[in-house]
């Protein structure tokens, strides 16, 4: 098992928690929508999933990705 601390491949930043709770609730309430035979919704549930992976593109070219300036790194004792 690997103990590495320092891989910066995982997306641990504001960038990626931001885009993944974004598009995770456009899937959610997408699948209630489909659910209850609601297509429009279900499209714009859609567009929300695309607007949260390019929320995460934005906060990451902002500095709020793993290598951004504007990000410090969390230690895990």
């Amino acid at each position: 098992m690997s103990t590495q601390h320092g891989d910066p491949g995982h997306g641990d930043s504001p960038a990626a928690w931001t885009a993944v709770v974004v598009m995770l609730l456009g899937i959610a309430a997408g699948t209630v929508f489909f659910f209850l035979h609601m297509s429009t919704m279900v499209w714009v549930c859609a567009g929300i999933v695309v607007v949260g992976a390019l929320l995460g593109w934005v906060l990451s070219k902002a500095g709020f990705g793993v290598n951004g300036p504007k990000y410090t790194p969390k230690t895990h004792d």
